[in-house]
């Protein structure tokens, strides 16, 4: 039997009253506790809570009534998001609080999902919304919070809307009780983690430096470099979750450049660099800059050399120009990072498209992309040229073998 732990319920005391009452009596049932976090301002609450809305306006810096006189409820719902933000990631690292359940309608999304990216990686997260049908991304950001769509507004306790209800109240309580369940093999010393980009051209060499890292006796963490993934590994690396990086695929900041739908912010390739962390970088898919359908590429863009890789995605050939911005942002991101750090350039091809025959074969910028990034780094990194493309198994190998390398000298001077 789990012991029993803590749940907090986020919500609006004043309009989700019947349905904290509810969820409330689903998971003491199930022999867990819950704290009721009130982020309502306006009505009174219809139900006592763990967390008063006064105690969150006062940890945003104000009061109910500050709030409530402002009648601006942009303002008010902003100052209780930090509010109930810090309290919570407070009360969990005190240890009194281990998974979140939150209920509401666009305003209380926003505050909930906001309580549950303030939160660790692997804390339990369920948010019952009114707006996990649509495009949950702002609400979600680089966290792991499962939406459930209540599909019925959250008013009343119809049918439907009580079964949802159990649903997440079930979620919940099983996440947190298989947390407890996971626990290390006995005896098994903890194993060291690489964090590895990969992206559907990059697929094969990231498959390979997976298998030859866990060969190692390593972990891997493999990240999609579809924006959401490098944001979450930059987080990741910042955290100390991370013991080295095998930047295979930097292609998010070729989306920064050029406005694609991919990118990770302009402060991607820093992290490893400021924490001091081993790592290798290579500049896999810096040949090509993504968009949704051909109508949504930018037309200034029009006479651009595109490729359609799926029904839902364009791409766009990087150039010369473009290439050589890349290469100096890597240079210059690289030059100033803290730890050891290795610059793999594959010379026959940056991706699948790019190698010799592929839609996207360029050499010239290639190679402006090698050239800045060369002049930018300096004598501050170590540069390796290969006669390979990204995807050959040399490639990989030698991406392994320097990280490797990296990782036990900085064990023997740490």
């Amino acid at each position: 039997m789990a012991s029993a732990k803590t749940i907090a319920v986020v919500c609006t005391l004043d309009t989700k009253g019947p349905q904290a009452e509810f969820v409330t009596r689903l998971i003491e049932q199930s022999g867990h506790r819950v704290l009721l976090v009130d982020t309502g301002v306006l009505g009174a609450p219809s139900l006592p809570a763990g967390v008063s809305r006064d105690e969150v306006a006062r940890e945003a810096g104000t009061s109910i009534q500050a709030l409530a006189e402002l009648g601006d409820r942009g303002k008010a719902l902003a100052a209780m998001m930090a509010g109930a933000t810090a309290l919570v990631a407070r009360l969990h690292r005190e240890g009194k609080i281990d998974g979140v359940l939150g209920m509401g309608g666009g305003s209380g999304t926003s505050v909930a999902s906001a309580v549950m990216r303030g939160l660790p990686f692997g804390v339990p997260k369920v948010m019952i919304s009114t707006m996990a049908g649509g495009e949950v991304g702002r609400y979600v950001g680089t966290k792991d919070i499962a939406m459930l769509n209540s599909v019925t507004d959250i008013m009343g306790l119809n049918p439907i809307l009580c079964r949802i209800l159990r649903n997440g109240v079930g979620a919940v309580v099983g996440m947190v009780e298989a947390a407890e369940r996971a626990i290390e093999a006995e005896g098994e010393p903890p194993k060291l983690t690489v964090a590895i980009t990969a992206f559907g051209v990059t697929t094969r060499a990231a498959m390979r430096c997976h298998v030859l890292l866990e060969e190692a006796g390593l972990n891997t963490m493999i990240f999609h470099a579809n924006g959401t993934g490098g944001r979450a590994m930059e987080e990741l690396i910042a955290q100390g979750a991370i013991d080295g990086v095998l930047d295979l695929t930097t292609t998010e900041l070729a989306d920064e450049l050029c406005g694609g739908k991919l990118s990770a912010g302009p402060h991607r390739l820093e992290a490893a660099g400021a924490r001091g962390l081993p790592q290798v970088v290579l500049p896999g898919a810096m040949d090509m800059v993504n968009f949704g359908l051909p109508e949504t590429v930018p037309p200034k863009y029009a006479d651009r050399r595109l490729y359609r890789h799926s029904p839902t995605t364009t791409l766009m050939r990087t150039t010369v120009d473009e290439n050589r911005m890349l290469g100096r942002w890597v240079g210059e991101k690289l030059a100033k990072a803290t730890g050891p750090a290795v610059l793999i350039l594959p010379l026959l091809g940056f991706s699948e498209y790019d190698r010799e025959g592929g839609v996207f074969h360029d050499p010239d910028a290639d190679r402006a992309f090698m050239e800045a990034a060369v002049a930018a780094i300096g004598h501050h990194t170590p540069v390796v040229r290969l006669n390979h493309a990204l995807n050959d198994p040399p490639c990989a190998d030698r991406a392994v073998e320097t990280l490797l390398e990296l990782m036990r000298c900085a064990r023997r001077t740490g």
